[in-house]
């Protein structure tokens, strides 16, 4: 799995790139499957919205089989390698819900802010990545990005704890503004089985979700192993101190791994 020289360019400038449809609809169908089992358990990993809906939850790749698959999937760690130039370990994995009627915003930020002051990342040398297990719609709270936003560096935030149930170090309206009118906002959106990648110093937030339509992403946050963090003060769920390169496993895996029961019943 390896970007074109043109994705690569345009990645550098825009802080952005969308890959529609990397996984299959078998795939992401398997991974939607897991990931609501997950939001239904009882775990610390599991955080949630005012009102009880699912937020996110942490660390599956750790306790689940298709989501351990999917952080070692070479469709997701080649390209990031590609970009850094080293081995890469994961820093996070969460899986993002955006609760049909019920998911709450995620306010203007920068991923780098938090990485640096809560977990002492030296560098913007780590990266989301997000895939899309339902389809992402304008109407459903889609990511918003501000593009070319990452030359503007880490930028001064403040750690906001009462707007939503996740404590986040957001950015100010002016702030958002001044940038906005340099680079506008995207919205990328598509069908389940998408990939999106973006720069830590990208800012970018999204609005509720009232429709119908519920919007669960996986991201992985991928670090250069030498990017390291030195100085963590969150949970090991939320910020792992656990630096071994990841190694990739073979491309059909996941397809394997979602076939495996039929194939015994069979």
């Amino acid at each position: 799995m390896k970007l074109t020289p043109q994705q690569i360019e345009f990645f550098n400038r825009e802080g952005w790139l969308f890959l529609p449809e990397l996984f299959s609809q078998e795939e992401v169908d398997f991974l939607a499957r897991e990931a609501i089992s997950i939001y239904d358990a009882d775990r610390p990993e599991v955080w949630r919205e005012k009102s009880g809906a699912p937020r996110t939850a942490f660390a599956a790749h750790l306790y689940n089989e298709a989501f351990r698959v999917l952080g070692a999937h070479p469709r997701m760690i080649e390209p990031i390698e590609q970009i850094f130039g080293e081995k890469l370990y994961m820093h996070q994995f969460k899986i993002n819900a955006k609760a049909a009627f019920t998911g709450d915003v995620w306010q203007w930020h920068q991923d780098y802010g938090t990485w640096k002051r809560d977990d002492g990342m030296p560098l913007p040398r780590a990266m989301n990545i997000a895939i899309f297990l339902d389809e992402v719609m304008p109407i459903n709270g889609p990511l918003m990005l501000v593009p070319k936003s990452q030359h503007a560096g880490d930028l001064k935030a403040s750690h906001d704890l009462e707007t939503t149930s996740y404590p986040l170090w957001t950015l100010d309206e002016a702030t958002v503004t001044r940038l906005v009118k340099e680079g506008g906002i995207v919205a990328p959106t598509g069908k389940a089985g998408g990939m999106l990648m973006f720069h830590g110093n990208l800012v970018h937030g999204s609005s509720g979700n009232i429709t119908p339509y519920p919007r669960k992403i996986v991201y992985l946050t991928l670090n250069a192993v030498s990017n390291y963090i030195r100085t963590p003060t969150r949970p090991e769920y939320i910020a792992h101190r656990d630096f071994t390169p990841i190694q990739t496993v073979d491309d059909d895996a996941l397809l394997r791994l979602a076939r495996a029961p039929r194939q015994a019943a069979e």
